[in-house]
Order: C-alpha cells, then sequence, then structure tokens
C-alpha cells in the first residue's frame, strides 16, 4: 500500500461527510470529567427502569475499531483545520515548484532546499532531508519530479520518527501524584496550555490540581485562577510577589493530601537570558523532588510557533538551563511555516509532545508525525489516487482502449 493511501484511509471518512465532535461542547466544559469511551458514542435518552429494552442489535452498536477509526479521523480534522495556513504554504509552493521543474536534477533540488527553508523547517533539517531524497531518487530510478511528490512527504515523517518513540509518549504515572512542570517566556500562551492541559485529563478521568508559581507577572496568578474555574480543577495560590518554591511546597503537599493523579505547575516566564532562571527552575524543581521522588515527570516548554526561528533560539536557551522534555507548541493555527515542528524535534532531539490548532479546549493536541503531514499535505492526500482511478474508468468505458 502506497504511503499516501494509507494516510487516505487512516484520515479520511469513505463519505467524505464533516465529521461531529465526540464531545458536544456542553461537555467539554463540564465541571465533571466524561471520558470519550465507545461507549459513551452511543447513549441512550433517559428511561425508567421498566421501560428498558435489553434486547438490542449488535449492529447499532460502535466496536472499538470503528470508534478508534472515528477518533483517527477527527483527530485528522483537526490537524487539517489548524494547518490550513501552513499548508497552503507548503503545497503551492511545492506544486509550484515541481510545475516549474519536470526533471529530477541538482536545480530541483537547490529549489526545494530553498523553498523548505523559508518554511523554517530549518537548515540542517533541510539538507538532511533532501540528501535523502537524493538516495532515494536514484534507489528507485525516479526521473521525474512529480512522482518524488510521495516521496518527499514520507520523508518528513521518517526525519521526525527516527529516534525513540517512547520519547513521544507523557510520563504519566500509573500509581501516586504526576507532576507536570510548565515553563516558557511570557506571552507564548503558558497559561492557556495549562488550563487546556488540566481539561484534557479531566475528560481522562484524572483529578488535576495547578500550581501558580508564576507570582512575578502581573495577574498571572489571577489569569491561571480564571483557568481554573472553567474546567473545574482546584489551583493553589500565594499572593504575587511570593516565592514561586513555596507555592510548589504547598501544591505538592496539597496534591499528595488529596490523592490528585495530576499537578501541573506554572512558573514565571521571564526572558531566557535571565542570569537566574537557571537558579530559580533548580530550587522549584528541588522542592518538588524532595517530596515526590523522580519529579517532576515532565518539564513541558511553551513555544510560540508564529515566531519562526525565534522559537528555535528560545527552546536551545531553555534547554542549556533545564532539562526540557518536551514542546508544546502553541498557536501553529495561526503560521504558514508549520515547518519549524521538523527543525525543533531534529535540532534539538526534543519531542514537540502537544500542538495548539486553536482556541478551542480540545484543540490541544498531542502531536503525532502523521497527522502532521496529513494537516500540511491533506489536499495532495486526499486527491492521491483519484487520477489512476479516473485512468481505469476511462479505459473501460472507451471502446477503443486495448
Amino acid at each position: 500500500m502506497s504511503f499516501f493511501k494509507r494516510l487516505k484511509e487512516r484520515f479520511v471518512p469513505d463519505d467524505e461527510q464533516t465529521l461531529e465532535p465526540l464531545l458536544t461542547d456542553d461537555e467539554q466544559t463540564n465541571d465533571k470529567p466524561a471520558p470519550a469511551t465507545p461507549e459513551r458514542v452511543q447513549e441512550q435518552p433517559a428511561k425508567k427502569a421498566d421501560e428498558w429494552d435489553f434486547s438490542f442489535n449488535d449492529d447499532d452498536l460502535m466496536s472499538i475499531e470503528e470508534f478508534e477509526e472515528l477518533e483517527a479521523q477527527q483527530i485528522g480534522a483537526k490537524f487539517r483545520q489548524g494547518l490550513e495556513k501552513s499548508r497552503e504554504n507548503f503545497q503551492n509552493k511545492l506544486n509550484d515548484l515541481l510545475a516549474h521543474y519536470r526533471t529530477v536534477d541538482e536545480d530541483f533540488f537547490e529549489a526545494l532546499e530553498e523553498m523548505l527553508i523559508q518554511a523554517d523547517v530549518g537548515f540542517n533539517t533541510v539538507m538532511e532531508l533532501v540528501e535523502s531524497l537524493r538516495f532515494e531518487a536514484k534507489r528507485q530510478n525516479i526521473t521525474e519530479t512529480a512522482d518524488l511528490r510521495e516521496v518527499i512527504v514520507e520523508k518528513i515523517v521518517e526525519i521526525y520518527e527516527q529516534e525513540d518513540d517512547e520519547l513521544q509518549a507523557m510520563n504519566i504515572q500509573e500509581d501516586g501524584l504526576t507532576v507536570i512542570l510548565m515553563v516558557g517566556v511570557n506571552g507564548v500562551g503558558k497559561t492557556t496550555t495549562i488550563g487546556k492541559l488540566a481539561h484534557r485529563y479531566r475528560q481522562q478521568g484524572k483529578t488535576v490540581m495547578l500550581a501558580a508559581g508564576d507570582t512575578f507577572r502581573a495577574g498571572a496568578i489571577e489569569q491561571l485562577q480564571v483557568w481554573g474555574d472553567r474546567v473545574g480543577v482546584e489551583v493553589v495560590k500565594q499572593n504575587e510577589g511570593s516565592d514561586p518554591a513555596a507555592v510548589m511546597f504547598d501544591a505538592v503537599n496539597a496534591a499528595k493530601a488529596k490523592k490528585v493523579d495530576i499537578l501541573i505547575c506554572d512558573t514565571a516566564g521571564r526572558l531566557q537570558n535571565k542570569a537566574n532562571l537557571m537558579n530559580e527552575l533548580q530550587k522549584v524543581k528541588k522542592v518538588i523532588s524532595k517530596s515526590v521522588p523522580n519529579a517532576p515527570h515532565e518539564v513541558l516548554l511553551a513555544l510560540d510557533a508564529t515566531t519562526g526561528q525565534n522559537a528555535l533560539v528560545q527552546a536551545k536557551a531553555f534547554k542549556e538551563v533545564t532539562d526540557v522534555t518536551g514542546i508544546v507548541l502553541t498557536k501553529l493555527d495561526g503560521t504558514a511555516k508549520g515547518g519549524i515542528v521538523l527543525a525543533i524535534r531534529n535540532e534539538l532531539h526534543i519531542p514537540v509532545k502537544f500542538v495548539g490548532l486553536g482556541e478551542k479546549l480540545d484543540d490541544l493536541q498531542p502531536f503525532d508525525a502523521e497527522s502532521y503531514v496529513y494537516g500540511l499535505f491533506a489536499d495532495m492526500i486526499e486527491a492521491s489516487g483519484v487520477e489512476s482511478e479516473e485512468q481505469v474508468d476511462s479505459e473501460t468505458t472507451d471502446p477503443h482502449a486495448g
């Protein structure tokens, strides 16, 4: 099965109708956890006990496989919508390139390099990708650029997935408290990300608590409290200007006492070149690890995708001062240069764990390389196979064919 065909089968509904969300708007803002499970897809209207008919047709039930297929299609739809600006940029430029250069030669590869660099894919990543394409073109004896289209998309996935896939998953503890530390400069959407993460884990049936550790920025504590109220989780806080480590101490003890599953900690968003950033983060981590061994279990760095290469600079700076375990790339829907995802992963060797694809509570999605390339090349992928099918139909109906 071709790569495009596999992506098409995974993400595109057979009937090509708009997918309805698994959760209604009411459920998305409900304070009570409401896990999206196959059973919930087939809810019945309320009835009295003697009105229930316990004989049912298996055809009315959704299997686990059908549910997973529907879920994949909905995730694909989110990436398709969220990456619209980047998709228009990538697809238009790539199609123009393929139209201008019909033959696979060095001029084509140089033009492709320039196009990808302009899309913020990153110089080193572009060199690696194009070198891999040169090799594949020779190996498969590809001479026309149109035949290289699918290989380009597949190689983008391979570059992202070339390292340990287990790093992609969140380190959520099955037993005991999981502590997630959020870091990042002001203005990147850190507090909003915390709120959406809390909502996500609430929907999975977990208990969540927030720690307002950004005690220096005016309004930061109040902003986090608004998110806590919105998603229905407790926020541990002190007065503005308090010691962040003291807030963390209170939050960890409160979370342990109440047997909370996940504690998400906000931190000060000072500029990344401040000398005392390292000391403050180390102090916070020391307080946490004293109460919870091996914590924090995740240190997530929030980056604004719309800042392009500046996000890469921030990531390098934070990597120098703390052990960043994953990236949350916010506002990906607001940029036409979605290639920054590849640059971060390939040049810093830090996995992108979540991406922000919109303003809704459930628009913070776990990153998946195939979902990502589908979002970038959806029109191209969905159109794949159509020409060949039309060719077959034409030959079948043509009385002179054969």
